[in-house]
């Protein structure tokens, strides 16, 4: 297990050395992307229009933050904490085409990510639930908003990352998955407990 700290946009070998059960810091620019905000950018691709931010060698964090604003109408972060990762499993392959190389959330993903991971150089990270203090104390500043109409945890929100972290390493490039891990223990388990009835 090593620890890194990242600067964002990262390439293809920042994260093939990456593996389960390192732990990364971020600097940069991070993205918050759900349900809508995902349906939003395939809607913008397929109509070959741009995407509002560079999101290339970026992260995308599956979040609905608390945003507030100061006396000078600037939108800050208050807290923010990882929503579940699965139902974005969808947009796995997807994602990987817009060249994001982090995906951070909670819960881990599915067969069609590990698989995008690998194809694409991907990781897919753990936000532990119950930090949204500590993860909003490595925001900042929030560069911009998007689609706020959707409300403000399905809006996607550019913000100014200076350590933000941890995060876990849960599922790497090389095809490794902690979720994988966890499911077989879990099995074992069950297969034990059913020996004895």
């Amino acid at each position: 297990m090593a620890t890194y700290e990242l600067t964002l946009p990262v390439d293809n070998a920042t994260i093939e050395q990456l593996h389960v059960g390192d732990i990364i810091y971020l600097n940069g620019l991070v993205c918050t992307a759900r349900d809508m905000g995902h349906l939003l950018m395939r809607e913008l691709v397929e109509k070959n229009e741009p995407l509002p931010e560079k999101i290339e060698g970026g992260a995308i964090f599956h979040a609905g933050p608390v945003m507030k604003k100061d006396e000078n109408g600037k939108w800050y972060l208050s807290v923010v904490g990882p929503t579940t990762s699965i139902r974005m499993e969808p947009h796995a392959d997807f994602v990987g085409q817009q060249g994001v190389k982090i995906i951070i959330g909670k819960g881990g993903m599915g067969e069609d990510t590990k698989a995008a991971l690998q194809k694409y150089k991907q990781v897919y990270v753990q936000a532990c639930p119950g930090c949204a203090v500590v993860l909003a104390a490595g925001i900042k500043n929030v560069k911009d908003v998007h689609w706020l109409e959707q409300g403000m945890p399905e809006a996607m929100w550019a913000m100014e990352a200076d350590r933000f972290g941890p995060f876990l390493v849960t599922m790497d490039s090389h095809g490794a998955s902690r979720y994988d891990d966890v499911r077989a223990q879990a099995q074992e388990t069950v297969n034990e407990i059913m020996k004895t009835k």
